[in-house]
């Protein structure tokens, strides 16, 4: 079974893959590893790179066709991705697809804690960042981001633990039944 978690930064959806694939002894596809790779090899931090991203949309394309290939042929996987429940879904590639959401401010602490720094310069990244995503997602993809009818479930995390959210996506996907 492929188990796809989406959602925006700081929703949670990293912290309860992992749960997921420790729990369901499946291996786990980060999209946010190879962006953070990527960015990397370029030398750049993660707003310089997603804005170079911005105007060189072969690193979307990359990311997601390392996504979509590692998806194909994995059958017992986890896959943590903003956009992994579309790749999915356009690609038709059989998936249990998660949708984890999480109002902002909630978002802004979460990663606050997570990396530190200044609480109003994460803010202003972190919405940036989703402006920008949103707007390659469109024109790369022709994807609506905002559009969550193709996830099977959609999972709010503000009053949740992550061990809560996994175990939901557990019972609903019917993994858990297995486990």
């Amino acid at each position: 079974m492929r188990i796809t978690i989406s959602g925006p930064p700081g929703s949670g959806k990293t912290t309860v893959a992992k749960i997921l694939a420790k729990k369901l002894g499946f291996n786990l596809i980060s999209g946010g590893d190879i962006f953070r790779e990527m960015a990397k090899e370029h030398n750049m931090d993660i707003m310089e790179f997603s804005k170079y991203a911005e105007n060189n949309w072969d690193i979307d394309r990359e990311i997601d066709k390392r996504l979509v290939e590692l998806a194909k042929k994995n059958d017992n996987v986890i896959i943590d991705s903003r956009l992994s429940g579309w790749l999915a879904y356009l690609n038709g590639i059989p998936a249990f697809k998660v949708y984890i959401q999480a109002s902002l401010p909630v978002r802004i602490e979460r990663i606050w804690k997570r990396e530190g720094g200044e609480l109003e310069r994460i803010k202003e990244e972190t919405i940036y960042r989703e402006k920008s995503e949103k707007l390659r997602y469109k024109e790369i993809y022709n994807i609506d981001f905002e559009d969550l009818s193709i996830y099977d479930l959609i999972v709010e995390s503000d009053n949740l633990t992550p061990e809560e959210i996994a175990k939901i996506i557990m019972e609903e996907s019917g993994v858990g039944a297995q486990r």
